[in-house]
């Protein structure tokens, strides 16, 4: 495998990264309009459709046919969705059980 052939699949990785970042922030943003959506159905197909497309023809255009490229651009579209889970994965929140009963013996 040549120089030419390992920097082509190092920047196919880092493209895959930068269209798994774009997908999963858009997904991100369309969650968070939902709420405030009159149609969140309509606005979840929609941004699911326009990303997908977004995300597939880039894979396409970055691999230019080769299966190799395709594979390091789904890779690091793969490893985008680890770092952003981990860096926007919500704190855990404890539940919320309905009536709170103070423990016996208290005052409280």
């Amino acid at each position: 495998m040549s120089t030419t052939e390992v920097a082509w699949l190092v920047l196919a990785l880092a493209a895959g990264a930068l269209i798994g970042a774009a997908y999963f922030y858009g997904l991100w943003w369309t969650i968070g309009r939902m709420s405030s959506s009159r149609r969140p159905a309509l606005l979840l197909l929609g941004s699911s459709l326009v990303r997908t497309a977004v995300a597939v023809a880039a894979f396409w255009l970055i691999s230019g046919g080769q299966w190799q490229r395709l594979v390091a651009c789904v890779l690091g579209f793969v490893l985008a969705r680890l770092v952003m889970m981990r860096v926007y994965r919500p704190e855990a929140v404890a539940p919320v059980t309905g009536t709170e009963v103070a423990p016996r013996g208290t005052d409280a």
